[in-house]
């Protein structure tokens, strides 16, 4: 289960208890760090946190003080040095752990009441169940004394448009700015000059949980079905094969089907814009499988098996096979270069690939990666 899965089932508990809870979630990271924007922890007065802010150095002592920092019932930010011991703390700066990472993180602390809306967790439930994106713009510094830290104007995943910021030029550049997040499908922050001073926020794109959908229902789709729901992968197991195609043996899928060949079935809503690996151990599966999925847009379409025999598949699909939509989403063989040969080692190579091309990235060695590990939130404009 995922940081946000869990995030949203323990709301649901605290809700259920009439209990508060102190939410805390990155807003800004200068320089290196584990979570990048977004990353959330939930406090509650009483029982353990869940979620995750950092790799396990900045929770000890958020939890132990973020109900005193938000004693007056106001959001307030704080901000943590990781740089090395010895290093000098920006005057700005809270708490400097020697951690020797170089870098700073913003964590934007505010209480969530069990009987008012948190805009933020509100939207990231609709996220979920809706299985469609959103968007959420929030002030993350402010020196206008309009316009509220925490302040907020999100788009949910109906397109309905949620304010909190009084201040209505503002407000009204915010909704521009986030239809162009929403276009743009990433997380930015941007900067804007008012009367009264200078407003810093934070746009968050929502993204709803990846699907995927397996095509096999063998003894190695079953480490494969496991290993992506427990990364958050919303999975769907298909096969011809009666036997094969049983909840119980993937009770990580959210569904299992048994589908004939010879069944006229629409798959168009279950196969555009997922992920679909076919690995039915069964040539003539394959070929319908595969040929279904070439023909949808998937944002990813993996083939097991060696390179002669998807060649094979697509001689038999047909000359056409090379035109579908799906074709220049197909990856085969499918998977990283690992060296393993085991179901699980599989499974790994194959989510592995899956995970990097969601990211954009080839996959390789980070020792080879020039570049930092992680990409910064860019702004919206220069």
């Amino acid at each position: 289960m995922t940081d946000i899965m869990q995030l949203l089932r323990a709301t649901d508990e605290l809700e259920a208890n009439k209990q508060d809870a102190v939410l805390a979630t990155v807003v800004k990271v200068e320089g290196s760090a584990y979570r990048r924007p977004g990353a959330r922890m939930l406090i509650p007065v009483v029982g353990g946190a869940v979620g995750t802010v950092s790799g396990g150095c900045l929770e000890r002592d958020l939890i132990s003080k973020a109900w005193w920092l938000t004693d007056s019932g106001q959001p307030t930010v704080r901000t943590y040095s990781t740089g090395a011991e010895g290093d000098e703390a920006d005057e700005e700066e809270d708490l400097t752990f020697g951690l020797g990472c170089n870098g700073t993180v913003h964590i934007l602390l505010e209480r969530v009441q069990h009987n008012a809306v948190s805009l933020p967790l509100c939207l990231l439930r609709q996220v979920h169940r809706l299985g469609a994106p959103a968007a959420l713009a929030t002030v993350i510094a402010s020196s206008d004394e309009s316009v509220r830290l925490a302040d907020r104007v999100a788009i949910d995943p109906t397109g309905v448009v949620h304010l909190s910021i009084r201040q209505d030029s503002l407000s009204k550049a915010l909704e521009v700015d986030l239809r162009a997040v929403m276009l743009q499908q990433r997380s930015a922050r941007q900067r804007y000059s008012l009367e009264g001073g200078e407003v810093e926020v934070l746009f968050e794109y929502l993204m709803p949980p990846p699907r995927l959908v397996v095509f096999g229902a063998g003894h190695d789709a079953q480490p494969l079905v496991s290993l992506a729901s427990q990364h958050g992968w919303q999975v769907t197991v298909i096969d011809a094969r009666r036997h094969f195609a049983r909840k119980e043996r993937f009770l990580g899928a959210v569904q299992v089907l048994h589908l004939e060949l010879e069944q006229q079935a629409d798959l168009g809503a279950i196969l555009n814009a997922a992920a679909v690996v076919i690995m039915s151990h069964s040539y003539r599966q394959d070929r319908h499988w595969l040929e279904h999925a070439l023909r949808m847009r998937p944002r990813y379409i993996g083939q097991l098996g060696p390179r002669s025999r998807t060649e094979r598949l697509l001689a038999d699909i047909g000359p056409s096979s090379r035109y579908y939509p799906g074709y220049e989403r197909l990856h085969y063989p499918m998977g990283l270069d690992l060296g393993g040969d085991t179901p699980e080692s599989v499974a790994l190579s194959v989510l592995s690939e899956l995970t990097a091309h969601t990211n954009g990235r080839q996959g390789g060695m980070l020792r080879m990666r020039e570049a930092p590990i992680h990409d910064c939130v860019p702004t919206l404009r220069g």
